[in-house]
């Protein structure tokens, strides 16, 4: 990753909180008092800079280093929001405190009959509720979405609390500012007008509980290459009941004509749904996002795939033979489980610098001191692994004790909740 798009995230960060702690900067007030006055804006301003990390735009999304590193810092700037306006309150009652403890109380109770308070309290309640939402991964996609889309209610009567306090002129460009990247959100993603049209032209079995499908353009394709993932939504068929929400799906081919095809496993209520998928279906594509084997270096190659981690690696093999020694490594549970594998073992024939290493590991953890090369063998390789969290975690691990660096292990998570 270049320097620009690395230093990317942070510059914003600090711009967005920067700008209103030093418009809002306190002079010549009380210690405790400034200090409220400072973690107000600055919880503000990170709200702020979480709202924009929600707009899944491509070009915006590549500038800023990925759809993937773009989520990590949405979730842990969304929880240093809620913390430091927590502790705003907090500091004003402590100011408040050094008068009496009646005033301290009057400031942070919502007994007190005061809107502003109430609106404050409010706003921190559907953060909360709303951050809590991203911690509960057994939640089916329907609820979490909608309990997380309290995060934004929260953003909107965080802002109306700032101007019942009048604080006019920033109350006012902060909530026009939110409102208006979540009209761009609403109507750009989840809406999907940025989204192009496609319809089903082929569904086929490619392992137990996982199909891969193909999708023709209606209009300008996405303009994508394999390996990586675009944002998918189904719809209503003559006998498919479509479920109408966006997916990310790893990109398994592209054919002549711009069709794409993407592999989909069932692990949900939507994608379960998608396996009785028919052609004809229409479907609208927004992407691509993921750089995840964008630029190969010409360096040697490590390739684990685990399951449905196989995707990019059958995408980039059909798109082209590897042009350095390249090792893959591919583990499913069982036979009935591995999605391409005479594919697969037909291009590696035909691909003198392809190595497959295939194996059932059954419902345990693979034994990765067998199947991994040692140290000696890994020099100089990048190690590129694709598969379930906890297959990434422990290759991971294998592969640092080996002495590989962590910048030459990568990676890509689809989950983005």
């Amino acid at each position: 990753m270049s320097r620009l798009r690395t230093l990317s995230l942070p510059t914003l960060l600090l711009l967005f909180v920067g700008v209103p702690v030093f418009w809002a900067f306190p002079d010549a007030l009380p210690f405790w008092r400034a200090v409220g006055i400072i973690l107000g804006w600055a919880g503000a301003g990170l709200l702020l800079f979480n709202l924009l990390l929600m707009v899944r735009e491509v070009r915006l999304a590549s500038s800023l280093g990925g759809l993937e590193r773009i989520t990590a810092w949405h979730h842990q700037t969304g929880m240093a929001a809620y913390l430091l306006l927590l502790l705003h309150p907090l500091a004003l009652a402590a100011a408040g405190w050094a008068e009496s403890p009646e005033l301290a109380w009057e400031v942070i109770s919502p007994l007190s009959g005061n809107l502003a308070v109430w609106l404050g309290w409010g706003g921190l309640i559907f953060l909360m509720l709303g951050l809590a939402a991203t911690f509960m991964s057994r939640l089916t996609y329907g609820v979490w979405r909608w309990l997380h889309s309290l995060l934004g209610g929260g953003v909107l009567i965080g802002f109306v609390h700032v101007l019942q306090l009048g604080i006019s002129a920033g109350g006012l460009l902060a909530l026009a500012t939110a409102v208006l990247i979540l009209l761009w959100r609403l109507l750009r993603v989840d809406l999907g007008t940025a989204a192009k049209p496609y319809i089903v032209t082929s569904v086929r079995s490619v392992a137990q509980s996982m199909v891969e499908i193909s999708l023709k353009p209606l209009a300008m394709p996405v303009d994508a290459v394999p390996g990586q993932f675009v944002l998918t939504a189904f719809f209503r068929g003559p006998s498919y009941r479509g479920c109408g929400e966006f997916h990310p799906f790893t990109i398994s081919g592209i054919g002549l004509e711009h069709e794409l095809r993407i592999g989909v496993k069932a692990l949900g209520d939507c994608t379960r749904r998608m396996q009785s998928l028919e052609p004809g279906v229409s479907a609208r594509v927004h992407g691509p996002f993921g750089e995840f084997l964008k630029d190969l270096p010409s360096r040697p190659l490590l390739w684990v795939a685990g399951g449905i981690g196989i995707t990019p690696f059958i995408g980039c093999l059909r798109q082209q033979s590897v042009a350095t020694p390249t090792t893959l490594i591919y583990l499913y549970r069982g036979e009935q489980d591995a999605a391409y594998l005479d594919e697969l073992a037909a291009l590696s024939k035909h691909s003198p610098k392809l190595a497959l290493q295939t194996e059932a590991t059954g419902t345990g953890p693979p034994n990765l001191s067998r199947l991994l090369p040692d140290a000696g063998a890994l020099a100089n390789h990048e190690c590129y692994v694709c598969g379930p969290p906890g297959l990434i975690k422990l290759v991971s691990r294998a592969l640092i004790d080996r002495g590989v660096s962590i910048e030459r292990i990568h990676f890509e998570h689809f989950d983005f909740r």
